[in-house]
């Protein structure tokens, strides 16, 4: 129960890097003496110290002559080699620890297991596979990435009590309240990019970025086959790198990059495979029904994030999304609105 315990502490740690460490994956650590934590870290940023380091830099002056006499818990595998920093098995040697229990093997090429052999060649005690399945649900956006060779695919809309998300002739109407708007605002800061599609571009103006939230931009995703968005429009403005899918041009200039692909065939699968080599590990599909339809239909979607006001009905609009529902999946109410959440991800 103890390795559980201390297992969960080291989650928790890891969701602090959220929309900060991608394309790496969310990492905690955990070191403890005598059931006593002596330290703890995270990665934390990009390019930054690793979870392993933070936690050992962590440790009191005092108890530094404990680590050598410690455990230490991670939640993936340590690295074993040299990246944007120094390999974490090296600093794991050098401290002498003599035991380290790991949540889940890291999928990536370059890890691998090679962390955990290198451990056990060189006496550590090494134990694997305390809450695995958690451990990797926490990564499922690099482990999708890397396994299926396409983003996490995310799709989110909002929809009145009678499932409908915009007016018959496709204009906006506010449904969603403010609360639930920083909430989204807060996922799209956790997210690689944000796609919407051509009517969604046209006629509602999006900004598609976090101004209600703290946090960074994603990259903004249009598909616009014959460039009708108007160069003044929000999602043009350079307020964010953006990626215009088209059928017309290829060209990058600026914060604004244009993708041709060909509209006689899937998109779907094209601007996934482009999305993959461009190292974007993951997408927050905001609209419309179409381009929401397509990912259902073709079964390239992870989860869906459904925010539905439970209070207005707009009998002539565009309808929802048709998509099959868990009765089980889980679901919670702010302020009248009914934040539901819905994953593809065992089925």
């Amino acid at each position: 129960m103890q390795h559980e315990l201390y297992m969960k502490r080291c989650v928790q740690l890891a969701k602090l890097g959220a929309g900060s460490v991608a394309p790496n994956p969310m990492v905690g650590a955990v070191l403890v003496h005598q059931d006593r934590i002596i330290g703890e870290g995270y990665h934390q940023k990009y390019g930054e110290a690793h979870a392993e380091v933070n936690c050992i830099n962590s440790v009191a002056a005092a108890d530094v002559h404990l680590i050598s006499k410690s455990t230490l818990y991670v939640s993936l595998e340590p690295c074993a080699h040299l990246g944007k920093t120094p390999p974490c098995t090296n600093l794991i040697l050098t401290h002498k620890i003599p035991a380290v229990v790991i949540g889940c093997k890291d999928i990536f090429a370059a890890v691998n297991g090679l962390g955990i052999e290198l451990l056990q060649q060189q006496g550590v005690e090494t134990i694997v596979g305390i809450l695995q399945e958690e451990c990797l649900l926490l990564n499922k956006r690099f482990n999708t990435f890397h396994i299926l060779k396409r983003p996490y695919i995310i799709l989110k809309w909002a929809q009145t009590a009678d499932a409908k998300i915009a007016h018959a002739d496709f204009s906006a109407v506010a449904i969603s309240n403010a609360f639930s708007n920083r909430l989204v605002h807060k996922w799209r800061s956790e997210e690689a990019a944000i796609l919407v599609g051509t009517n969604t571009a046209w006629f509602d103006n999006p900004s598609l970025t976090t101004r209600l939230w703290l946090g960074k931009n994603p990259t903004r995703i249009i598909i616009d086959a014959h460039l009708k968005t108007p160069s003044h429009y929000n999602v043009l403005n350079g307020e964010a790198k953006t990626i215009v899918y088209n059928a017309i041009q290829q060209y990058e200039g600026g914060k604004v990059t244009y993708i041709k692909i060909d509209f006689n065939q899937d998109i779907i699968p094209q601007i996934l495979t482009s999305l993959f080599l461009l190292g974007i590990q993951s997408v927050l599909v905001e609209g419309g029904a179409t381009l929401h339809q397509s990912f259902i239909n073709a079964n390239l979607w992870d989860e869906a994030r459904v925010v539905t006001n439970t209070k207005m009905y707009l009998q002539n609009g565009i309808q929802a999304p048709q998509i099959a529902f868990d009765s089980n999946d889980d679901a919670y109410n702010m302020e009248g609105d009914k934040i539901s959440f819905h994953s593809n991800l065992n089925k």
